[in-house]
């Protein structure tokens, strides 16, 4: 019966072959904007570390002097201490966990005729790699042991080993960072998570940092930071000492089932309770755990432009979709006559509904096709723009099924009134009036 259905669909697109590709291209176009921006939508808002998401949280604590302390404060990049930050790891109550900032040093080239030139970094703890799954090309990542003893040591990512050692295993060799030496003990294999969730404070999105050391050796090193911090006070021994009155360490904990989490906030709440308790503040504290969705849900990550364009898209869609109801009722009632042939002849109403949705779902999938063209160069053009997240605009195979999908329930919620209204023909009226 499909086949029957097919064969008087493709007939009836040879009788009306203009108004068939007026349809065919109003429906291309609402599925080439809306898969555009939905495809856009979808990358930045896709869990950047599947599988793992649920069980890493990031840290936010509120334990600021009385002065700074502000109840209905909601800054939702509030970051940590060092003394909060540093006490935390000690403790080590999760199953890992781990402090860190970011900065960017110059690297001098072990080859002559080289020059300088400046890579992002990453200044963390050994738990790091294992807690967001960095995978490792050559040699390892460093120990909690070389974090306590401030070890001259560094990771790379796969593409400054390429430039300062052409791509052979640059593990063991010893690298000029900011007119520090480090042995480099491990290069990184193509590591790029998308947005970098761990640290929103930086670009939100973009290639991995060039190189990571630990974070105890880039304080000895006074490597240069980058990202936000905020004071309220001044110490002799800098912005960075253990004691100084700033927020700028991002923390983030790894834990094991659901229960976890909750116990870990009771251990979190005991720790504000004891920092109450010596005098550090009168206040009662804040504290927020937040797992990696709803760390970037509450941090906006998608940008406002790209959720606008999104809505409009979507808007043209169904301004496209009208005009395709209004050329499909069109079509179908001037087949009133032939609908009321194969009323009389024993065809049921169910059949012409039928008969007629088959035919708007092949104007939506062929619609989809060129819609899905549309798309591709949309997309095309969308990477060309200066946004940090332009290289990303690519589409993957869900969102190629989706295009599919999206065409054909278009089309058939486009038909089904049309084809309502064509399986309600009289035959008794058209026969009479032929």
């Amino acid at each position: 019966m499909l086949a029957y259905y097919l064969n008087l669909a493709l007939r009836s697109f040879r009788r009306n072959k203009a108004l068939t590709a007026l349809m065919v291209l109003t429906i291309a176009l609402g599925i080439g904007a809306s898969m555009t921006t939905l495809t856009v939508f979808h990358v930045l808002s896709s869990d950047p570390i599947p599988g793992k998401s649920e069980r890493l949280f990031y840290v936010q604590m509120n334990a600021l002097p009385d002065s700074q302390y502000d109840p209905g404060d909601r800054d939702e990049l509030l970051q940590m201490t060092r003394l909060d930050a540093e006490s935390l790891l000690k403790q080590g109550h999760g199953k890992r966990q781990a402090m860190m900032s970011a900065g960017s040093v110059v690297i001098l080239p072990t080859a002559a005729g080289q020059s300088a030139f400046r890579v992002e970094s990453r200044y963390t703890t050994a738990d790091f790699f294992p807690m967001f799954d960095v995978p490792l090309k050559h040699g390892h990542a460093w120990s909690a042991r070389d974090d306590a003893d401030h070890a001259r040591v560094a990771v790379i990512s796969s593409k400054l080993n390429q430039q300062l050692f052409g791509g052979a295993d640059g593990t063991g060799r010893t690298i000029q960072v900011s007119g520090q030496s480090l042995q480099v003990i491990g290069v990184l294999n193509t590591w790029a998570v998308n947005p970098r969730f761990y640290d929103l404070t930086n670009d939100e999105f973009g290639n991995s940092e060039e190189i990571f050391v630990p974070f105890s050796t880039a304080m000895d090193l006074a490597f240069p930071l980058s990202g936000s911090m905020w004071c309220w006070g001044d110490t002799p021994e800098g912005k960075t000492a253990l004691s100084a009155p700033c927020a700028w360490l991002q923390y983030w904990t790894e834990l094991g089932a659901g229960s976890d989490a909750a116990d870990y906030r009771r251990y979190l709440d005991n720790y504000i309770a004891r920092q109450h308790d010596a005098g550090r503040f009168k206040h009662p504290g804040d504290l927020k755990l937040l797992n990696v969705m709803q760390w970037l849900d509450r941090n906006h990550v998608v940008p406002s432009d790209v959720r606008l364009q999104l809505w409009l898209a979507l808007g043209f869609l169904v301004i496209c979709l009208l005009n395709t109801i209004g050329l499909l009722l069109a079509k179908f009632l001037r087949r009133s006559s032939e609908i009321g042939v194969r009323r009389a002849l024993g065809a049921s109403r169910r059949t012409v509904f039928a008969q007629y949705l088959v035919e708007a779902g092949i104007v939506g999938l062929t619609g989809g096709s060129l819609g899905l063209g549309l798309a591709l160069l949309g997309l095309a053009i969308v990477r060309k723009q200066p946004a940090d997240y332009a290289p990303m605009a690519h589409m993957d195979l869900t969102m190629l099924l989706a295009t599919f999908g999206l065409a054909l329930l278009s089309s058939l919620l486009a038909g089904a009134l049309p084809a309502w209204q064509a399986m309600h023909v009289t035959p008794a009226i058209q026969l009479k009036s032929q």
